[in-house]
């Protein structure tokens, strides 16, 4: 078994790294994120571009990008939720996460990342829901 990360894994800590330093920069972030979305294509595209409207309509969180994905940070900085497109690590599905400051805690086991292929009306109101109690 190798111990080598894949060249997404690799290109994700570049990006990462690249990042750091161009918040230390002052480097407009909420550009950075609409830059990464915008180079997305088909269902990813469309999942971000969702992701990114819910977030910005419903919560203070501000964008920026993670491991050049779209991110949403607190007021401190920390990511509080994430989207990963599935063509990024050439998987079946996107996926939208929560960092531990979402505070979505639930007794000792909850769910801290979902799979998404479609974000349906329904979806989207339970992804609110989940952005609002995030920040709350």
């Amino acid at each position: 078994m190798s111990n080598a990360f894949s060249k997404e894994e690799k290109a994700a800590m570049k990006a990462a790294a690249a990042e750091a330093k161009a918040a230390q920069a002052g480097a407009d972030l909420q550009a950075a994120c609409l830059a990464a979305i915008d180079d997305m294509n088909g269902t990813d595209k469309e999942l971000a571009e969702i992701l990114h409207r819910l977030v910005t309509s419903h919560t203070a969180l501000q964008a920026k990008t993670w491991y050049g994905m779209p991110a949403y940070a607190n007021a401190d900085g920390k990511v509080v939720v994430f989207f990963q497109s599935a063509a990024k690590f050439k998987v079946r599905y996107a996926t939208i996460g929560f960092q531990p400051d979402a505070h979505l805690d639930e007794g000792d086991f909850w769910p801290t990342s979902y799979a998404v292929t479609k974000l349906t009306a329904a979806d989207q109101e339970r992804l609110v829901a989940m952005l609002e109690k995030a920040v709350s």
